[in-house]
């Protein structure tokens, strides 16, 4: 267990439930005080969770990761409860499905900025505060495998193009950082089990079980899988490591 986080500080958008929540449990597990973004008003109750079950400090605060005057004043907030993030995680994201010729410019649009500006203007408010004091920093950012394939059976072109982008955005943003301390890397899931994903596939087995046959270790992902990946890349372990995507998906992308 990489042990040099206690007394770090993370924020995690959309750290309310499902993924975000998983990843800031794993980080609070290694001893880092973590404020949790989400537009879910039980983003409270989830700190206080993570609080009284790890026993660190955690605090949760409602915003909108697409508004980016919202997203400035939660960090400004959190860094006055817990001290100034060095850590960030970016797991605020959207999925909406239908046939390209037929979908809304506004739905497209609301996937674009939940996905790549939420990322955008969390990294911002971020990376302020790591250059602003000189202070090394690690932003971790949650693409997804569908930024560098294309799913079956779903039609989700919004949401590949943003997992997409979200993946370049990382690079970009980790070359123009790299001589002033702060490491920017992206995760890269398959399927996974979170919350919402569990409830559609209890509601559509045969297509759960369409994902499940394509994936070579014959499961979908558990969000714990991906404690080790996020610990590794919130550390120093990862010192020398910035700018990549990597894919966790249990060899489907391998196909």
């Amino acid at each position: 267990m990489t042990k040099d986080l206690a007394g770090h500080v993370a924020v995690v958008t959309g750290g309310a439930r499902g993924l975000g929540y998983s990843i800031a449990s794993a980080l609070a597990r290694r001893g880092v005080d973590v404020g949790l973004l989400d537009l879910l008003p039980t983003v409270s109750e989830s700190a206080e969770s993570l609080a009284g079950d790890l026993g660190v400090r955690a605090a949760g605060r409602v915003v909108d990761v697409t508004d980016a005057d919202a997203v400035e004043a939660a960090f400004a907030d959190l860094e006055a409860e817990l001290g100034q993030p060095t850590l960030l995680v970016t797991a605020a994201g959207i999925t909406i499905w239908g046939a390209s010729e037929t979908v809304e410019p506004a739905v497209w649009q609301k996937v674009i900025d939940v996905n790549l500006s939420g990322t955008f203007f969390a990294a911002q408010a971020f990376g302020r505060r790591c250059l602003d004091t000189n202070r090394n920093g690690s932003a971790i950012f949650v693409s997804s495998m569908s930024g560098f394939i294309v799913n079956q059976p779903q039609f989700q072109a919004s949401y590949s193009a943003s997992k997409a982008a979200v993946a370049h955005l990382a690079k970009s943003l980790a070359v123009e950082w790299a001589t002033r301390g702060i490491r920017v890397n992206a995760i890269a899931p398959g399927y996974f089990l979170s919350d919402m994903t569990r409830e559609f596939t209890d509601s559509n087995p045969d297509l759960a079980e369409q994902w499940t046959s394509s994936i070579p270790m014959g499961r979908m992902g558990e969000p714990g899988d991906l404690d080790g990946l996020v610990g590794f890349l919130a550390s120093a372990d990862s010192a020398y490591i910035t700018g990549q995507t990597i894919t966790i998906d249990g060899g489907y992308t391998s196909l």
